[in-house]
């Protein structure tokens, strides 16, 4: 019998409102626009001798800080092969294609991806959420599937196993 279960965590506060464009190519990209993501989770446990898993009120706060992070910001992709980025006082300038776009520093958050899509953003959530290997061996989660939302039904999920020998 296997005594695994998964537990879904969609709080309100799981989300973060944010401005970001999607680059396609060296030369299409969107206009800079925002979107109210929201954040899913599932996290698969062991079930232990007292009928639970664990106090997942633990991983609803590292989404709710993690949200915090994010939320009220532009994001922008410090990885993309299509754009450079250059820090001038308290400026960060964007080059793309022929443009150059200015941003003030404190209104943008530059994040370790290649693009700001669902499907990064869930992938960064997962790499977060699993900096603490020994809290997720302590708790002997296995499995962790983020999904991130840009609208209702426009999402990209990541998921993590763990992985014993490694």
């Amino acid at each position: 019998m296997n005594d695994d279960t998964t537990i879904e965590l969609h709080k309100e506060y799981m989300g973060f409102d944010a401005a970001h464009f999607t680059i396609y190519s060296a030369t299409h990209r969107e206009r800079l626009h925002g979107h109210n993501f929201s954040v899913h989770a599932s996290l698969t446990a062991k079930v232990n001798d007292n009928g639970m898993t664990f106090d997942y009120a633990l991983y609803k706060q590292k989404f709710r800080a993690l949200c915090d992070e994010l939320s009220q910001y532009t994001l922008i992709a410090e990885y993309s092969p299509y754009q450079r980025i250059e820090e001038a006082g308290d400026y960060l300038y964007v080059y793309f294609d022929q443009e150059k776009i200015p941003f003030l520093k404190k209104d943008v958050k530059c994040l370790p991806l290649k693009n700001i899509t669902v499907e990064e953003l869930s992938r960064w959530f997962i790499e977060r959420i699993t900096e603490d290997l020994n809290a997720l061996k302590q708790y002997e989660i296995s499995k962790i599937v983020v999904k991130v939302c840009s609208a209702p039904g426009q999402c990209g999920s990541h998921t993590w196993i763990f992985d014993p020998q490694g």
